[in-house]
């Protein structure tokens, strides 16, 4: 079961209606919600995906209930569509999957669950940002650690709120999830 913070019928609509109005919808949902667009007409899912990436609001996935498609969309931040990062130790996503094959770390992904269910590196630990304050214990200061969202800059604000609680081995890895190549696996 995935979490969303808004449901939008579109059932019955034919192209471009799907697209009209889950930007009417996304416009009503705060950065970081998920909306789940129910559709019938087979090209939204193309649509909504090129839609969403023209926009920077990120595409989750779709599910197919019968024949209704449950598109999951998540409304982008400001920050999120910014390139800079401010924490200082960054790695990319070739030298984490290279690290995932040679070392022993902790990847750690702060996405929201709806993002993590839908694809995350194997053995990823979920975390979202807004619970990592309160949660923090739950991983070890001496651990390996590398942070992944979908773009970097979540991970960049869990970096920096965990090297704040004494972790010392802390990597924010850029560009995360929304480039990343290898392995992946959902539920």
């Amino acid at each position: 079961m995935i979490k969303t913070d808004k449901l939008l019928d579109a059932k019955g609509l034919a192209c471009p209606m799907p697209i009209v109005k889950t930007k009417k919808a996304l416009g009503e949902v705060e950065p970081g919600q998920v909306l789940e667009v129910q559709a019938t007409d087979k090209g939204s899912t193309a649509d909504i995906q090129a839609w969403a990436k023209s926009t920077g609001h990120q595409y989750l996935g779709t599910k197919e209930e019968g024949d209704v498609l449950k598109h999951y969309l998540r409304k982008a931040s400001p920050e999120e569509t910014k390139e800079d990062t401010e924490y200082p130790h960054v790695i990319n996503n070739e030298e984490l999957q290279s690290k995932l094959e040679n070392d022993d770390i902790v990847v750690l992904d702060v996405r929201e669950p709806a993002e993590y269910a839908f694809s995350r590196i194997p053995g990823a630990k979920s975390i979202p940002l807004g619970e990592l304050e309160e949660r923090h214990s739950e991983l070890n200061k001496d651990d390996n650690i590398h942070v992944v969202c979908r773009t970097g800059n979540r991970s960049d604000r869990a970096s920096q709120l965990l090297s704040d609680k004494g972790f010392n081995n802390v990597w924010n890895v850029v560009p995360g999830m929304s480039d990343w190549k290898g392995q992946t696996e959902n539920d």
